[in-house]
């Protein structure tokens, strides 16, 4: 399952990749279904007797086809736009098991969201909720909410994705959640229906989840003991995979804590993973244009950029980056860095690689399949790349690379 090598050939499930570098040219988007599917059986599994839902991350890749995929599996969906909630929609996903999280929710979001029906309104701030309650009393409706709760626990991760903490933008202080709740109860436009966290993502330990779980479950003790019952507790997501030498606990690790920090209690658990479902699931393929040897450094210039795969240079970020063609080891080796043709010295996609490879030679970087297609831009004026999903033997083109002229269809130059 997966991505392995056959013959000397790295192949997504049965299906060799520069076959489909001839098919759909690079750089180019590879997903495997069964990659998706085992990941997504990890969590059923953990979470197997217990009433639970998996809100899939739709920010990790919103690709059609992962979230059509993912519907037919039976998963719920956390979005942040209006746009995401549109994406689901369009993929055959029911708005009834989608949570909208996000500090910034538009008024024209929380209409769209509250008239499509959704599960739940994750509400971060008491401005969001006056704005919430507003708008549900034009609609003559409840909202359904709850509030994301900042549980103050360090996830051990990057700074950028450490969500969790007094610091951070996102959630309601854990001291003023009582206060929120008890004047959101009083309000006949919202329906208090769960209480949620997020504390980080990339985590590699599992305690910060337990951790927050135990937070959480005591808040939601002395809410019930308030009066106000709740229906679900949201305990986020952000479990870890291993792109380098990280040694993320199995899931069932973080469930089994997670769950005996919510013993006794009858709310609905619900996780909300999204790069622990597609990361390992995904690689970007690209082609070797340039090899430049340098004084201080030697370089591949490839096809794909910062503006594909904007990770390592946002976040220095490491993909292991393999050969498409598997040389016999050592041959010909030397050290390189990775770097793409946009006009910026952070456009790089690894750094000082060992490998055996020349102009026109395939390179797979791989556990791409997260936070990939999703982030990337047309910088540079660079069409997107293509993405193709696996199953088996077929490769399926689930959405085609953009062209120059798709970049500026809808702009008009006015008289001038």
């Amino acid at each position: 399952m997966g991505f392995a090598y056959r013959d000397g050939a790295l192949c997504a499930e049965s299906v060799p990749l520069d076959e489909i570098a001839r098919r759909f040219g690079t750089p180019c988007y590879v997903y495997s279904r069964a990659g998706i599917e085992r990941n997504y059986g990890a969590f059923a599994q953990a979470l197997a007797g217990r009433d639970a839902m998996l809100a899939y991350s739709v920010k990790a890749n919103s690709s059609l086809a992962v979230l059509a995929l993912l519907a037919r599996l039976g998963a719920g969906f956390d979005i942040v736009s209006a746009g995401e909630l549109d994406r689901v929609r369009a993929a055959g996903g029911d708005p009834r098991r989608v949570l909208f999280s996000g500090v910034g929710k538009t008024a024209d979001e929380i209409r769209r969201a509250l008239e499509a029906g959704v599960l739940c309104l994750n509400l971060e701030s008491e401005a969001e909720m006056e704005r919430v309650d507003a708008i549900a009393g034009q609609l003559g409706r409840r909202a359904p909410i709850a509030f994301r709760v900042n549980p103050d626990v360090d996830p051990q991760t990057h700074p950028y994705i450490s969500t969790g903490l007094k610091q951070s933008k996102f959630g309601i202080a854990y001291a003023d959640a009582e206060r929120l709740y008890r004047a959101a109860a009083g309000r006949r436009h919202l329906e208090l229906v769960g209480i949620g966290c997020h504390v980080g993502s990339q985590l590699c330990s599992a305690a910060p989840f337990v951790d927050a779980a135990r937070r959480i479950a005591a808040l939601a003790e002395r809410l019930a003991r308030a009066g106000i019952a709740l229906r679900h507790i949201d305990l986020g997501g952000g479990f870890g995979i291993r792109y380098r030498d990280e040694t993320p606990p199995p899931i069932a690790e973080f469930l089994d804590g997670a769950i005996g920090a919510l013993a006794g209690r009858g709310e609905t658990l619900i996780v909300d993973p999204g790069r622990a479902i597609v990361g390992s699931a995904g690689i970007l393929l690209t082609r070797i244009e340039y090899a430049k040897p340098g004084e201080a450094k030697n370089f591949l210039v490839v096809d794909a950029a910062m503006n594909d795969l904007l990770r390592p240079a946002l976040y220095d970020a490491w993909h292991e980056v393999l050969p498409v063609r598997r040389t016999e080891s050592g041959a010909g080796e030397d050290v390189y860095d990775i770097v793409g043709p946009v006009c910026e010295s952070a456009d790089f996609l690894a750094r000082e690689r060992r490998l055996a490879a020349g102009a026109g030679d395939l390179l797979a970087l791989m556990c791409a399949g997260a936070y990939g297609m999703a982030m990337s831009s047309n910088y540079n004026s660079r069409p997107r790349a293509a993405e193709v999903l696996v199953d088996g033997r077929a490769a399926h083109l689930v959405r085609p690379r953009e062209r120059s002229e798709d970049l500026f269809a809808r702009e008009e130059v006015p008289p001038l």
